[in-house]
């Protein structure tokens, strides 16, 4: 894949609207583990943990990439739209949109935003009050 599929992967675009639900501000990746913890008690359960794994996974994936490359106060919020999820993520790097990995090893890591565009019905990126906003919408 060339740098320019790449970013076009992630389309610059605003995610459905959606009430606050679950959110948290972010300092370091030592942080996600109680996010996670969270995310499972708030949404858990028999029926929906094949969806609560797939929000927990996005979310991680998106808030670790934050807080290793976004810089500036990182945010992250779970919030219900209709039967799905909005995972959302914002960061202070306005300038560098998600850059999914090209001619990498997949080895070496750097295949979460693949991930998540796989796993979402929706997804994108948008710039807003000087910070960067990653997002994914998830279905049942």
């Amino acid at each position: 894949m060339t740098g320019e599929a790449a970013r076009q992967l992630w389309p610059s675009a605003r995610p459905p609207v959606a009430p606050e639900h679950l959110a948290w501000r972010l300092g370091t990746v030592a942080e996600l583990p109680q996010v996670r913890a969270e995310v499972r008690a708030h949404l858990g359960g028999p029926r929906s943990a094949d969806l609560c794994d797939r929000l927990v996974l996005a979310l991680d994936e998106m808030a670790s990439n934050a807080l290793r490359h976004g810089g500036g106060e990182v945010r992250a919020s779970v919030r219900p739209v209709a039967d799905r999820w909005l995972v959302e993520v914002c960061d202070g790097a306005p300038g560098s949109p998600p850059t999914p990995a090209v001619g990498r090893d997949p080895s070496e890591g750097g295949l979460g935003l693949y991930l998540i565009a796989e796993l979402a019905v929706e997804h994108g990126w948008y710039v807003s009050a000087g910070a960067k906003h990653v997002w994914a919408v998830l279905a049942p």
